[in-house]
């Protein structure tokens, strides 16, 4: 299976009379671009706005970060979505390098973050470095709260494909290609290299907690087995909204650090022998379920080690632990990656559960680390929000517009599939 992603560097963005690329500026045709995410019907207000890196700009509360990508042969993107159902990870991806669509409308739940575009906020996500398209909208009234984030989440993803695909015709200025044969394949040309797989834990808990595959909720589904190329080209989306913290994006999917890591040392250090994205259930026998089909599933491919790494926090441990225990037990040598939630002050345990067999921890960061953020110059979206968000409280929200809150409140700020930039030294 051969992927290229064809990137298309843009260092600005612009409004424009029509959309397309030129001399490193995406210039968006702001009215047609409001008109393709309106075609829905279901929303009373739709804006956009820009949003780039350096700027005193606050968007709150962020839902959603996709990547504006777009099948160079015509067949759309995020199959399921908005492309037809076919296998993803092959042919050639336009892909709007530095460019991130970012939805944000009413809160509906507790779980949703912020990005500051500067000021000490903006180290700790990747949306303060991407050029942002602000969706803001808002609901018809008394529209169900599900229907809501399900069709705010489909305008993202139409929103981002509507953009590459105004943009078919610039030239990349990067390929990278991505080529890696079957399982069978790659035993046959590897066969003395250690054998790994990687487990990606999935927020699956209903109720605006769930993540799809091919447009599929898969909550009430199995565990299963996808090429690194799928999860790299639009595979996986995000629809859920768990603490912003350690929320895997839509955008944050199509980067998996961990698979481009074990993709950069296939055929060298180890045989990458793929992805299984799998549930975090709310009831044990859930957890025990999926925790025992992924532990399957790496036997019958033969693994000799797995990463893997968790979304969210607090009964979601529980299956971070069941995942380690089985593969140690079953002489699977496992890694862990994982946030913690240890206390403003660190002392607390950081982990709502433990096992003995969790021997390699990766921490991407304490959540309720806090952090006072100064006030913006211009806010997008409902700055008020925040005494609803993880890691934030009605008094969060000072006069002046600064605000005391815990890192968790920021998006991404401790992503646990590593993309963040909370870590440590050996000193």
């Amino acid at each position: 299976m051969r992927l290229e992603l064809h990137k298309v560097k843009v260092r600005d963005v612009q409004w424009g009379d029509k959309t397309y690329v030129e001399n490193g500026t995406l210039y968006v045709d702001k009215q047609e671009a409001i008109a393709v995410v309106a075609e829905e019907g279901r929303f009373a207000k739709v804006d956009l706005e820009l949003a780039r890196p350096g700027e005193s700009v606050r968007i709150i509360p962020v839902k959603d970060a996709v990547e504006p990508r777009v099948k160079l042969d015509g067949k759309g993107y995020f199959p399921g979505f908005c492309a037809p159902m076919d296998r993803c990870g092959e042919g050639r991806t336009l892909v709007l390098d530095g460019v991130a669509v970012v939805t944000c409308g009413p809160i509906v739940a507790f779980q949703e973050g912020f990005v500051d575009m500067s000021g000490p906020g903006a180290l700790y996500t990747p949306f303060s470095e991407t050029l942002n398209v602000v969706l803001n909208v808002e609901p018809v009234e008394d529209l169900e709260k599900h229907q809501y984030e399900t069709i705010l989440r489909e305008a993202g993803l139409k929103l981002a494909v509507h953009l590459a695909e105004c943009c078919k015709d610039a030239k990349a200025d990067v390929i990278d290609v991505f080529e890696k044969g079957t399982v069978a394949e790659e035993n046959k040309k590897y066969p003395s290299l250690p054998k790994i797989i990687y487990v990606c834990m999935n927020i699956t808990q209903g109720l605006l907690h769930d993540t799809y595959v091919y447009g599929a909720d898969i909550r009430p589904s199995l565990p299963t087995l996808l090429h690194p190329n799928e999860v790299l080209d639009g595979g996986m989306v995000s629809g859920n909204c768990v603490s912003a913290c350690d929320k895997n994006t839509t955008w944050h999917h199509v980067h998996n650090p961990i698979v481009a890591a074990l993709y950069k040392r296939h055929g060298k250090e180890l045989n990458f022998l793929g992805v299984i994205p799998t549930q975090e259930s709310t009831v044990l026998a859930g957890k025990l379920r999926a925790s025992k089909m992924n532990l399957t599933i790496a036997q019958e491919l033969g693994a000799d080690g797995v990463i893997v790494s968790e979304e969210g926090y607090g009964n979601p441990d529980t299956d971070l632990c069941l995942n380690a225990k089985n593969f140690e037990l079953a002489g699977i040598k496992s890694v862990v990656v994982s946030d913690e939630a240890s206390g403003t002050d660190g002392a607390s345990q950081s982990l709502a559960d433990v096992t003995p067999e969790m021997t390699g921890f990766v921490s991407t960061g304490n959540v309720n680390e806090m952090l006072e953020v100064p006030a913006m110059e211009k806010v997008l979206g409902w700055p008020e929000s925040i005494a609803h968000l993880s890691g934030g409280a009605a008094e969060s929200l000072r006069e002046d517009g600064s605000m005391f809150v815990e890192m968790q409140a920021i998006t991404a700020s401790t992503a646990e599939i590593g993309y963040n930039r909370v870590g440590c030294e050996w000193v």
